[in-house]
């Protein structure tokens, strides 16, 4: 029988028009038995509502008589995303929803964003929906007498789950859900017999080693019965496990539901195809080659998005398409996340209003945001993922049964390869998965400060929940106890210095009683990190974004940049803020930030490897693939094209001296872990100092000396996994790399405070800060728990480690292909133009230095003229071994 709420429901679906998918309805069903779950739906397919107004029908169902005149009821729902962009569009579809429903409800929004007068008025009286992100989650559990926030709290949501699975946000949101799921149960659930750390906790002050033994166990808390938790993902490779890990251990089974939209999204993917694929560039360029007929295909459109993968590039775009395209002013705009948040929402706001024909962005627009009048979509170089690039396809066509148009264009020749490899990769529905991350021992230590800070915690009780969550699940109760001496002692190390004295313990209560360090907490809960970013304004008033300290360092008063599409001259630096006012220069230099290009994910490069064994056969379905067929002749005839089973080795000499280059096609991570491995190992035969290059496709070991590779192939440990973590130890300076990784977990951990707002600590002083904890650390406390952390994640970050054993694995049981070849070859070529780089001293700029090598290797058309910003002449460090 159909509940008064699916009735009020059902009518608005009709006075909409609306079709109410059978997702939407069985979504509906489950919400309304009481399940928790995940919902995979893909973009623009209503996946909002599908779980919104199933919420509106339970609160109708449980006021037939008085819903639309039920007032003030307190937070009933929360809703989280990872990027505060998203919520302004869901709040206002949330809105007009319950407006025309007649729920006299109120909608708001808490992010960074939200201004100090807006969140005052929320503490006043909450909303009946907030939506938010885990940062600010965080921020809400630090204030005193939160669980009176969430004492009404229905349902938690958190939207695009698959962006913050395998995050320490995603982190973040598990153990703010392991907090509300037991903010509704009673004493008597929790356990309060137990002590972890035994009747020292009594006391004040404690020893360094009371929290080690404690008593053994304690009941676990059960979730309220009331309380229901949703996701909201687009299809990634393991969604069953994404559940788990949302839900937690403690989560009945039989209490859960995948719900899945299994909608047909007609997608329309393209190649914009070069009309002489063997004379575009091979490398070193970024598709501005193909302007051209990319403004073609805006013309044709109403509205495109051109994506581009770095805020550099985007910036670069935008310049070209002013430069060449003039009539464009003025109905284009650019977004990316350093851009000034009322830039940004000018953007996405004159998009609604169907006010601009042309926007280009980074992943700034990837999710979530409903622009219906986007009808195309263009995606510049290889997005390096299937998934990420389906989430870009979808912002065209934003709405049910809507065609998505996407277009890629290849910014070098060889990735039309890889388009052709995203589009089969689409056609089988093979996605990444988003693995979960475990034990990131700094989130914890952020999230146990967190609740010290507000009403504070009991051992027993929090250990107890911070185990329902899957990042902690093996926690031990030892690793627990050393958390707990680290924000109360100092550790074994810190204990002499009272700023790391955070919490202290009265009658088993750890609270923060220190006004100064609860401010200070509040100021860094949050973990995302980047290096030091100067606001940018101009002199006359008004905000453009933020750079990076590094680029603005290298500037001197008069020098011109452009950013936000303006030519700007600088003229100081002032608290941390640059000023600058409007240059007439059509000139200037690009700014860079230090983001990591993406690599080629596990998933495309397995179905890269399969167009490339196609391509050995002698099979050319794609169009591609066909356009590619003069560069892979060539490649044939200089050397060979690798089957599957055949992994290929080129070997030649030239003035820089003897070149070996390995083709895994595993992407740029997994190559320079594997490049540093096996240069290792070949010093072992032969002592050798090698220079390291690498790309998504192989890497190239440059020496001076001939090395005897005949030889160290004879060898058959050559590929093995055997004694791989030693030689990976060896091979990769693991100490440098390991620090590097502890800046952010010491910045995460509260180690470090990296200063007040407009007054930040200086980038260099905490790399030094974080450097010395890091030594200190190493010398005098081995099995610290964060340095342990800090080793984890080099390997499963910097090098992929698993990824690589994999990989390895692999080529140990293909064909050995050596070829000694005479010049570079099509596969050759971008790997050696990476190694430009290494050279020691250069005056030249990076197109002039690849014009040279294709001369010198009579092979003039490897590469055009780079169109990027030329490089800036420089000293560059030699990598050896």
């Amino acid at each position: 029988m159909t509940s008064k709420g699916q009735q009020v429901i059902q009518q608005w679906y009709r006075q909409k028009n609306w079709q109410q998918f059978p997702f939407q309805q069985e979504m509906e069903a489950a919400y309304l038995s009481g399940y928790s779950g995940l919902l995979n739906a893909p973009t623009g397919s209503g996946k909002t509502f599908a779980l919104f107004l199933p919420f509106l029908a339970g609160f109708i169902n449980q006021h037939p008589d008085t819903y639309t005149t039920q007032k003030n009821n307190g937070l009933l729902m929360l809703w989280i995303t990872p990027l505060r962009a998203l919520t302004n569009d869901i709040r206002k579809a949330m809105q007009e929803a319950c407006d025309e429903i007649g729920l006299p409800w109120h909608i708001a929004t808490r992010t960074g964003d939200t201004s100090a007068a807006e969140k005052q008025a929320l503490k006043k009286k909450l909303p009946e929906v907030l939506l938010t992100t885990p940062e600010s989650l965080h921020l809400m559990l630090a204030q005193k007498e939160y669980p009176k926030m969430f004492a009404g709290l229905q349902v938690v949501v958190i939207d695009e789950w698959h962006e913050l699975l395998g995050t320490k946000r995603g982190v973040q949101v598990e153990l703010g859900l392991s907090k509300l799921k037991v903010l509704g149960a009673g004493s008597e659930l929790r356990g309060s017999g137990n002590k972890i750390g035994g009747a020292g906790n009594e006391n004040k002050t404690t020893s360094k080693n009371s929290h080690s033994s404690p008593e053994p166990d304690s009941p676990c808390p059960e979730p309220r019965a009331q309380l229901r938790i949703w996701g909201i993902s687009a299809t990634i490779g393991n969604l069953e496990q994404a559940a788990e890990v949302l839900l937690g251990n403690d989560f009945p089974p039989e209490r859960v539901k995948m719900v899945r939209a299994n909608l047909d999204k007609k997608l329309d993917i393209r190649s914009i195809i070069p009309q002489n694929v063997e004379n575009y560039s091979w490398a070193g360029h970024i598709g501005l080659k193909l302007l051209p007929e990319v403004m073609e295909i805006v013309a044709r459109s109403k509205t495109t998005l051109i994506f581009t993968n770095t805020r550099s590039q985007s910036e670069i775009w935008y310049h070209a398409i002013l430069d060449n395209y003039p009539e464009y002013a003025g109905i284009m705009a650019m977004h990316h996340g350093s851009l000034d948040n009322e830039l940004r929402n000018w953007v996405e706001q004159a998009l609604h209003a169907e006010a601009l024909k042309l926007v280009v962005c980074t992943s700034s627009l990837d999710l979530g945001v409903d622009f219906r009048p986007v009808d195309t979509v263009v995606q510049v170089g290889s997005p390096k993922g299937v998934a990420r690039f389906m989430q870009r396809a979808g912002r065209s066509g934003h709405h049910p049964g809507a065609v998505s148009r996407a277009y890629f264009v290849p910014t070098h020749s060889l990735e039309l390869l890889e388009g052709a490899a995203l589009k089969e990769a689409i056609k089988k529905g093979i996605f990444e998965s988003r693995d979960p991350i475990l034990l990131t021992m700094d989130v914890l230590i952020q999230y146990m400060v967190t609740l010290a800070v507000s009403d504070g915690f009991r051992a027993e009780e929090l250990f107890d929940e911070i185990k329902t969550t899957y990042a902690f699940a093996d926690l031990t109760r030892n690793e627990f106890g050393q958390l707990l001496d680290f924000i109360t002692t100092g550790g074994k190390t810190l204990a002499q210095y009272d700023e790391f004295l955070k919490v202290e313990v009265e009658n088993g209560l750890y609270k923060v009683n220190n006004r100064r360090v609860a401010m200070r907490h509040r100021l860094s809960i949050g973990t995302i990190t980047s290096e030091l970013s100067v606001r940018v304004k101009w002199l006359s008033g008004g905000s453009l974004g933020t750079i990076e300290e590094s680029f603005i360092s290298r500037l001197k008063p008069g020098n011109t940049f452009w950013f936000a599409g303006r030519s700007l001259e600088f003229i100081r630096v002032k608290e941390m803020t640059a000023y600058v006012k409007k240059s007439n220069s059509t000139k200037g230099i690009i700014p860079s930030w230090n983001g990591g290009r993406m690599p080629l994910s596990s998933q495309l490069a397995a179905v890269f490897r399969d167009k490339l064994d196609e391509v050995a056969h002698g099979v050319e379905k794609d169009e591609e693939v066909i356009a590619l067929k003069p560069l892979f002749d060539l490649q044939k005839q200089l050397s060979h094209l690798p089957q599957s089973h055949e992994f290929l080795i080129e070997s030649f000499k030239s003035r820089e001296g003897h070149h070996l280059l390995f083709y895994p096609f595993e992407g740029r991570l997994v190559h320079e872990g594997m490049a540093s491995l096996l240069a290792f190992r070949i010093s072992k035969i032969k002592p050798a100092s090698f220079s390291i290059a690498m790309n998504d496709y192989g890497f190239e070991l440059l020496t001076d000396e001939d090395v005897p590779i005949e030889q160290v192939l004879e060898d058959a440990s050559f590929f093995s996994i055997d004694n791989l973590l030693d030689d990976i130890q060896h091979s990769l300076n693991a100490n440098e790399m390991a620090r590097r990784r502890f800046r952010d977990i010491a910045h995460i951990g509260g180690l470090v405070f990296t200063g007040y707002p407009g007054q930040p600590v200086k980038n260099r002083h905490l790399q030094a800060s974080t450097s010395l904890l890091f030594e200190v650390f190493t010398e005098y406390e081995p099995d610290n728990l964060l340095v342990r952390q800090a080793y984890n994640e080099a390997l499963a970050f910097q090098l992929e480690e698993f990824r690589l054993r994999a990989a390895l694995q692999r080529i140990a049981t293909q064909t050995i292909i050596l070829k000694t070849i005479e010049r570079p070859t099509p596969f050759a070529f971008p790997i050696m133009v990476d190694s430009l780089g290494r050279e020691k001293l250069t005056t030249e700029t990076l197109e002039e230095r690849i014009a040279k090598m294709a001369r010198s290797y009579g092979a003039e058309g490897f590469a055009e003229p780079a169109e990027r910003k030329p490089r800036k002449p420089g000293i560059t460090r030699k990598k050896g071994f």
